[in-house]
């Protein structure tokens, strides 16, 4: 099987990102969500993010045109019928990911690689609410897609050899490198990441320094690119909750209990720079500029 077409399903940032990756490769890409609201802002970012390549001469204007009219936007979930990959980017949450996973039992191609771009979930759970789960695989693509160079691929005891191959050809296509990973809570990333950001929120919830402060001792004293808790907010405060209430309960280990102030956060609304706060303002940011 050759991967032509791909479906993404979910037009958040990372759906919107990993289209755009596809599209730069020169794939079909169906993306997809349940409302028009969320495929319109998706599509204004991809052209953005494609100008934003011809600009700085990584693609011609003619590369561009191609790669935007080989972009289709759906709300009908049985568009991705014609596609040997469907990747889903939903939100982080098992329940709602299996919803997903059995409807795409009766949309999917028999021999589509059904893949997961979950953070930190079981995938075999996944793969046992899909017809055929020996197709279903992990595909971990880090934020921003278009960025990052790193894809975690995670295979479970069911996932076929044919379907890793083609996945890490994909990968590989895509210009990204892939990383081997056994299916364990967290995967390789985020279970040594996210629990370093989870006791970041901790010393900063005790008060022993300041957010700018803590970032600054990480950059200069480990020399980390960017601090945890920007980090967290680029990550959406959200999905660390989610990742560390993964890692505590498939441990069963307080280990990674999560932060209070995670929690505390969420449940105000402040999830980082996709809602304008979260350790720091960046309403303030964005009205400078």
């Amino acid at each position: 099987m050759e991967i032509k077409t791909v479906s993404v399903i979910g037009a958040g940032t990372m759906g919107s990102g990993i289209a755009t990756v596809s599209l730069l490769s020169g794939y079909e890409v169906n993306l997809l969500d349940i409302k028009q609201e969320f495929l319109d802002g998706a599509k204004s970012k991809i052209e953005k993010n494609l100008q934003r390549s011809v600009d700085k001469g990584v693609i011609t204007d003619e590369a561009r045109t191609s790669a935007m009219n080989n972009l289709h936007l759906s709300s009908d979930f049985s568009t991705v019928k014609n596609s040997q990959l469907i990747i889903e980017a939903i939100v982080e949450n098992m329940d709602i990911k299996k919803k997903l996973f059995t409807q795409l039992t009766e949309y999917a191609l028999d021999d589509a690689i059904i893949a997961s771009n979950t953070s930190a979930l079981k995938i075999t759970d996944l793969a046992n609410f899909h017809k055929k789960p020996e197709n279903v695989i992990g595909m971990h693509f880090f934020n921003p897609p278009v960025v990052m160079k790193l894809v975690e691929l995670i295979r479970t005891e069911l996932t076929a050899q044919k379907v890793f191959d083609l996945s890490k050809e994909f990968i590989l296509e895509l210009n990204k490198e892939p990383v081997e990973v056994k299916e364990s809570p967290g995967f390789v990333v985020n279970r040594v990441l996210v629990p370093m950001i989870n006791e970041a929120a901790m010393i900063y919830e005790e008060g022993v320094a300041s957010a700018e402060d803590i970032d600054k001792a990480m950059k200069l004293g480990a020399n980390h690119p960017i601090g945890p808790l920007a980090l967290a907010d680029m990550i959406g405060i959200d999905v660390c909750l989610a990742i560390m209430e993964t890692l505590q309960r498939d441990f069963n280990s307080d280990k990674y209990k999560p932060a209070r102030i995670l929690e505390q956060m969420v449940k105000e609304g402040n999830l980082g720079k996709k809602s304008g706060k979260g350790f720091f303002d960046y309403a303030k940011q964005y009205a400078r500029q």
